[in-house]
């Protein structure tokens, strides 16, 4: 069964992003934009875990955690804040929350974190070792940082190393430029436009050393790939 998880922010802009996002890896996501319709949206769907912003209008997002515990609801929640706080975040954990966020976050960064509180309210559930991945002849090791083609060590920078990571956790699946940009460079990202060009054209060049074939491909008008023959 597809886990489910209510964000709830005034700001469409992060609600969108992580739809998207969370959809992405496997959930199923609701969304709403004040405190109101995210009480209603919970008592509704009966998530496994609730994304919520602190700042909203009507119903800010303490008040909201509150009324989640006072109902005696034992849903993880995960509270996002504009401000860092340690009197913000004490109230919020103080209310009920499990987990803090500041904002502008990575997007990476959540995303653990929401399985980091999905794992704990589910103990019992055998947890998936992942920590090594490969395709074809590329192996990308997680807790090294490692990657090697062909036997051979490929030295890459933190950005290269993300990119590829996402790549390869999806072996020949299509990720569009907005997906790649927005877990890998996370939502705020504002920097030069063409960055996840250069960035595969790196890539490429690194992973095609010692005459490998190319491996990461052009999907005209729809993304990017890793697909090959090695």
């Amino acid at each position: 069964m597809r886990e489910k998880i209510v964000v709830i922010d005034d700001d469409e802009k992060i609600t969108s992003m992580l739809r998207r996002s969370l959809a992405f890896e496997g959930y199923t996501v609701f969304t709403a934009n004040h405190g109101v319709e995210g009480l209603k949206s919970i008592t509704e769907n009966e998530p496994h875990a609730v994304i919520l912003d602190v700042m909203m209008p009507q119903l800010d997002g303490w008040e909201v955690v509150r009324r989640i515990r006072e109902a005696g609801l034992e849903v993880p929640v995960l509270m996002l804040t504009a401000k860092d706080e340690v009197s913000d975040r004490v109230k919020g954990l103080d209310l009920g929350a499990d987990d803090y966020l500041v904002k502008p976050f990575a997007l990476e960064e959540l995303l653990a974190r929401v399985r980091v509180l999905l794992r704990r309210k589910s103990p019992d559930k055998p947890e998936v070792q992942t920590n090594k991945l490969t395709y074809l002849d590329l192996s990308l090791d997680l807790d090294t940082r490692e990657v090697f083609r062909g036997g051979r060590l490929v030295e890459l920078t933190t950005k290269e190393f993300d990119l590829l990571h996402l790549f390869m956790q999806n072996p020949r699946r299509v990720l569009s430029r907005d997906i790649i940009m927005e877990k890998v460079w996370g939502y705020d990202y504002s920097g030069e436009s063409n960055v996840l060009e250069v960035y595969v054209a790196l890539l490429r060049q690194k992973t095609e050393e010692h005459g490998h074939k190319r491996i990461i491909q052009t999907v005209r008008g729809a993304g990017y790939v890793l697909r090959g023959e090695g």
